[in-house]
């Protein structure tokens, strides 16, 4: 009943963090208008896939670091009430962000219940070292980083722009609506039938393209070709470094192996992209800042590199934060941003390690009572 109960809390984890992060690394595509949402969520589908499966060969440091492995001793690592508390404790509080559209870290989530079920369980045994070092230093440095980067970057790729003579080009998509009027009642009460049209046009979208060539190909086509390659690098890197960490709590389960818990957690989490990425995916590509599709790709190459590196050495950074520190060092870049959204998100996260502790501890102590 306990195994069963800690791998329905990490199916849980699986589809909350999907619902919440399959959709940031195409939330430029969107965004920019380079595609429309159904294409989008699709293509993030496809590639966090991709991430998961390498996940098996490239990040078993990860999968070690979440399990709680350094944080308590290895005794309380055994009980599965330790990681139910965790999962779901993490879990819900993804849930509770993704239904309100807010873009919160899994990781962070995940931290803050290891830190609550940790520290009911074993006091001032807990690891408070590691856990600043390994695990909060990386979480607060990756979004400040990419921020700064991708503002870099874009300066860098502006230049070399002009240098080119490529040129931007502003699209305006008019919807127009024609209304009329008809059948007016004369004084001598025979009716006369008059027709006037009136149209009139609303502006829907407004897109900026690029004309120019490079090395003898078109612009635009060339800058979509690698948006959605760069979309599909921060998807691929996302479910490389998120997957292993919802593993992690499933180790204790012997009867199942890595692998298969990885293919598992990779086809729930997909599942709850599909299923519930919307909201979030709206606030990511439309409520931060304004963008392009050179913006769009600027941003993503910092995130993607940035999480893949984490993700190969070991550090657990989070995808959102990068994602979302790189898309603001964009709109600082540009003057575009939206602060008072970026107040709300930075509210969210600093919301999400109390939150997720407090449920995980309370969760704890519940089980460990019952039990």
């Amino acid at each position: 009943m306990i195994l069963a109960l800690l791998f329905l809390s990490a199916c849980f984890l699986a589809y909350s963090n999907g619902a919440n992060d399959n959709f940031k690394g195409v939330a430029t595509l969107f965004g920019s208008g380079t595609t429309n949402y159904k294409k989008a969520i699709n293509w993030a589908t496809i590639t966090t896939l991709s991430g998961s499966v390498a996940a098996i060969l490239l990040a078993k440091e990860l999968v070690k670091n979440f399990s709680g492995k350094g944080l308590v001793p290895n005794e309380l690592i055994a009980m599965p009430i330790f990681a139910i508390s965790i999962a779901f404790g993490a879990a819900l509080t993804v849930f509770i962000a993704t239904k309100i559209g807010m873009p919160i870290s899994t990781t962070h989530s995940l931290v803050g219940a290891l830190f609550g079920a940790g520290v009911m369980a074993v006091g001032s045994q807990f690891n408070f070292e590691k856990l600043g070092t390994t695990f909060l230093i990386p979480l607060i440095v990756s979004p400040l980083m990419a921020a700064v980067l991708s503002l870099m970057l874009y300066i860098i790729f502006k230049y070399f722009r002009k240098q080119l003579g490529v040129t931007k080009k502003t699209n305006l998509n008019i919807h127009k609506k024609q209304t009329q009027s008809i059948a007016t009642l004369n004084m001598d009460k025979t009716l006369s039938l008059k027709s006037k049209t009136a149209i009139k046009a609303t502006i829907q979208n407004k897109t900026e393209t690029y004309e120019g060539q490079i090395l003898g190909l078109s612009s635009q086509k060339v800058l979509d070709a690698l948006h959605y390659l760069s979309a599909g690098i921060v998807s691929f890197a996302r479910g490389l470094n998120d997957t292993p960490k919802i593993v992690g709590l499933l180790l204790i389960i012997n009867v199942i192996d890595i692998k298969l818990s990885m293919a598992i957690i990779a086809i729930v989490m997909a599942f709850g992209g599909l299923m519930n990425a919307k909201k979030v995916g709206l606030t990511m590509s439309k409520k931060i800042t304004p963008m392009n599709s050179g913006q769009g790709f600027t941003a993503n190459l910092i995130t993607g590199l940035l999480v893949t590196s984490a993700s190969i050495h070991g550090l657990p950074v989070s995808t959102t934060h990068v994602s979302v520190g790189s898309i603001f060092g964009i709109g600082t870049a540009t003057k575009k941003a939206d602060y008072k959204m970026i107040s709300k998100i930075l509210l969210s996260w600093f919301l999400t390690l109390p939150l997720a502790a407090i449920v995980s501890a309370i969760l704890f102590k519940l089980l460990e009572t019952l039990s």
